[in-house]
């Protein structure tokens, strides 16, 4: 469970002001949005233009990558018959003092689709997406720098309503609560999973990612590529 403490130390621009505050925070919204849209249905020139030249996005199985390559990844797992789908559950955001800068916050559900052994299973993961999203000069244009995600907690879902993997606890433990079955299940295909992404379950990791998000929406140089 999350901790009752506000992560934040102040507040920003997230709800009512003015019409521009307004219409910014929506397009903001918007932006982390086509995430799951676009990816979802491999329309990767949509996906794409979510996202800075040099943006970088995080996930349990590819852990930090150019969004390029990103893109590049995602293309050869749906070919080789990697299934992924996002639920979006509510999606705001947070406008800095200069207007130049925001953050999104997205909740969703990760659902993956496995087969082993014959047993098709879903693992599906609640987390919030944070986009580090910053306003371009020239086209005034809203466009996502960074992407990584706190992961919450995650299940089993049976496909046929009864049949799961049975799993070695000892080795299950080795990953985060928050995202351990979902890294378990992606590390069976052979997938490298990162282990230093926040969950309510690691305060330290959790206060580090609201300090990065201040820090961005101060104005200030992030940190988000952690060992």
């Amino acid at each position: 469970m999350t901790s009752p403490a506000d992560p934040h130390t102040r507040t920003w621009s997230h709800i009512n002001g003015s019409s521009q505050d307004v219409l910014d925070r929506y397009a903001v919204t918007e932006l982390c949005k086509g995430w799951p849209v676009y990816r979802d249905a491999s329309e990767w020139m949509n996906y794409r233009s979510l996202f800075t030249a040099d943006a970088c996005v995080w996930t349990t199985w590819s852990s930090d990558l150019p969004v390029d390559k990103f893109i590049e990844v995602s293309k050869e797992g749906k070919k080789n018959g990697v299934f992924i789908m996002h639920r979006e559950c509510g999606t705001l955001a947070e406008l800095s003092n200069s207007r130049t800068r925001a953050i999104g916050k997205m909740k969703a559900t990760i659902t993956h689709r496995f087969n082993e052994g014959g047993v098709a299973y879903d693992v599906d993961c609640d987390c919030r997406f944070i986009f580090f999203c910053e306003k371009q000069a020239a086209t005034q244009e809203w466009k996502a720098k960074y992407v990584k995600l706190f992961y919450e907690k995650d299940k089993v879902v049976p496909v046929d309503g009864q049949t799961v993997p049975k799993w070695d606890t000892s080795e299950l433990s080795t990953y985060p609560e928050g995202y351990r079955h979902l890294a378990m299940a992606q590390a069976k295909l052979g997938y490298k999973i990162d282990v230093n992404l926040p969950t309510p379950h690691d305060n330290g990791l959790w206060k580090r990612m609201y300090g990065e998000m201040e820090n961005w929406l101060e104005g200030r140089e992030v940190d988000l590529h952690w060992a």
